[in-house]
């Protein structure tokens, strides 16, 4: 059972009466006070000059520029390194230096910078004594990986964006806004803003050293690419990573973006120019993921660093044919899961505090996926392993709001050191990797340390909304208003409001969702409403949990009520 609880409303500051009074509750219940925090203008962003290790790896891509030494940018196999590694390159590019892209795979080299992916970038594209190695999205953890690197003579910049260890890899430069000490304002930025950010500082140093600014490179042309990965990476939406995805999604509904990005908005289905954080997250970040779970990330990375349309069109619709390959394989994967935990716990009621589950045949690239689906259908942290062929586990964690999964593997580390051979992440999730003679104490240890910090009201299922809508508010300009004050997603969600409602009519859309025409309690007026995964009619009067989606149809404006939880009234 879901339970239901409403935002708490603070204050919320506007004299002149420039919001509807529905959005001042709703930003409001998000901790903002005044019209200012959605303020979205460039301007307002953070300047990169307090990020940590910025200045030093300018100086050493200028160092570079100045030489003419390569710069091997190095990315990682998901949305946020594939992005962050285009938006370095294209950006280095710009500025006028050789800059290369890579990025490791997943089966063979793991997370991160690993020694072996060194060798490989020296024997196979050359990387010589000089040139730098810049890592995305990965780095701080990579101690042996960096220490490699710099025996073979080049230059490392880490740029990355995950918590530091007890230990910092031995490199020239790490940019990195995490890093203790740190007094950059923003601590939430998914690598690729930090790629953009330590653009933006490069482009500051050159403009100090007398570079003229009719000659610098346009660096907000990436937004398009800074708002994908933030979405994708699902990091916190402060209003620094808003600022980024707002000016990245007007790009995007401008058309004004990358090939790739359109070419993927095209084998979608989704319209460009109306969209949404929710397009990138559910539609498009999931195309170019697929790559890197199933097969090589160099299809993604060519894909959003390609210039010409037809081949961005050809990288796409392969992109989406393993998309479809991935969700038959995730759909299968999740069902197994599922029995194998009715086996393992019945009745429900007796799931541990943790779920760690793992399966011989299962494919490595998709244990996050499902461990992201058993975090959502039972509301409890989640670790899901797959065999690496090489007598080790990788897993792939995902939990719950108030658990922080990183702290808990760190926890769990000191007080069985050996036992993870390596882990990393953040709140929300985290990858690691254990020796196979391990698990079966791993699976012991880490349910017990869940079961010691996750209270009964953290495992409570609750779902928080904005409370209910007066009869007049399902209108069109009360939908669009709620809108315009996105981005929304990770800790910045989406409206949600409650309410109960009369079904007038129903009809099947597909096989499994419904069109309904709805009339709200207490109003004469009907309004339009989907259920999706519905299957059958609801019943004559409910409970909902909806959005409220402004739409425009042959120059008809109209609210719809979208509804993603029904329950009982």
């Amino acid at each position: 059972m879901i339970r239901l609880r409403r935002r708490s409303v603070g204050f919320f500051a506007d004299p002149e009466n420039r919001l509807h009074p529905v959005v001042r509750r709703v930003l409001a219940a998000r901790g903002l006070r005044r019209p200012e925090e959605i303020d979205y203008r460039l301007a307002s962003l953070h300047s990169p000059g307090t990020m940590p290790g910025v200045a030093l790896a300018c100086d050493h891509l200028l160092e570079a520029m100045a030489r003419g030494h390569r710069v091997h940018v190095v990315g990682d196999f998901d949305a946020d390194g594939a992005t962050g590694a285009a938006v370095a390159t294209l950006g280095l590019r710009a500025f006028g230096l050789d800059a290369r892209a890579h990025v490791p795979d997943r089966m063979r080299h793991g997370y991160g910078l690993q020694p072996e992916f060194v060798e490989e970038l020296a024997a196979e594209v050359g990387a010589k004594p000089g040139d730098v190695l810049l890592t995305v999205d990965h780095g701080t953890s990579s101690i042996a990986g960096v220490k490699r690197a710099r025996e073979r003579g080049l230059t490392v910049i880490v740029c990355d964006h995950h918590l530091a260890g007890s230990e910092l890899p031995d490199a020239q430069a790490i940019v990195n806004p995490q890093l203790d000490g740190s007094a950059f304002p923003s601590r939430a930025l998914a690598g690729v803003g930090v790629a953009f950010y330590l653009l933006l500082a490069l482009r500051g140093r050159r403009r100090m050293l007398g570079a003229s600014p009719e000659h610098e490179p346009e660096l907000k042309a990436l937004l398009d690419l800074v708002a994908l990965g933030t979405v994708a990476d699902l990091v916190p939406l402060d209003r620094n990573n808003r600022i980024l995805v707002a000016k990245g999604l007007e790009r995007i509904r401008r058309g004004r973006m990358r090939p790739g990005l359109a070419a993927l908005f095209e084998v979608a289905g989704r319209d460009p120019a109306r969209a949404r954080a929710s397009d990138l997250a559910f539609a498009i970040a999931p195309r170019l993921n697929a790559a890197g779970r199933l097969e090589s990330m160099d299809t993604g990375l060519r894909l959003l660093l390609t210039d010409d349309p037809e081949q961005a069109r050809e990288l796409a619709h392969r992109l989406d044919a393993i998309n479809e390959e991935r969700r038959a394989l995730q759909r299968e994967s999740i069902d197994r899961a599922e029995a194998l935990l009715k086996r393992l716990f019945l009745p429900e009621n007796d799931l541990p505090a943790a779920l760690c589950l793992r399966q011989e045949d299962w494919h490595p690239g998709i244990v996050g996926l499902i461990a992201a689906a058993l975090k959502e259908r039972h509301h409890r942290p989640a670790l899901v392993f797959a065999p690496d062929g090489q007598g080790a586990l990788r897993g792939s964690a995902r939990s719950i709001q108030g658990f922080h999964i990183r702290d808990a593997l760190a926890a769990l580390d000191a007080r069985m050191p050996g036992l993870i051979a390596r882990f990393g992440g953040h709140a929300a999730a985290a990858g690691l990797i254990l020796p196979e003679s391990h698990w079966e104490t791993f699976q012991s240890a880490f349910t017990e340390l869940a079961g010691q910090m996750l209270s009964e009201e953290l495992l409570a299922r609750e779902l928080l909304t904005d409370g209910e809508l007066d009869a007049e508010h399902f209108e069109w300009e009360v939908a669009r208003a709620l809108e315009a004050c996105g981005p929304f997603g990770q800790g910045f969600p989406e409206p949600l409001f409650e309410g109960v409602f009369e079904c007038v009519r129903s009809w099947p859309v597909g096989n499994v969702h419904r069109r309904l025409l709805l009339r709200p309690e207490g109003s004469h007026r009907s309004v339009t409403g989907f259920a999706f995964n519905l299957g059958e009619d609801p019943p004559s009067r409910f409970r909902a949990v909806f959005e409220l989606e402004p739409k425009e149809s042959n120059g008809r404006r109209e609210a719809r009520v979208m509804i993603r939880h029904l329950l009982p009234v």
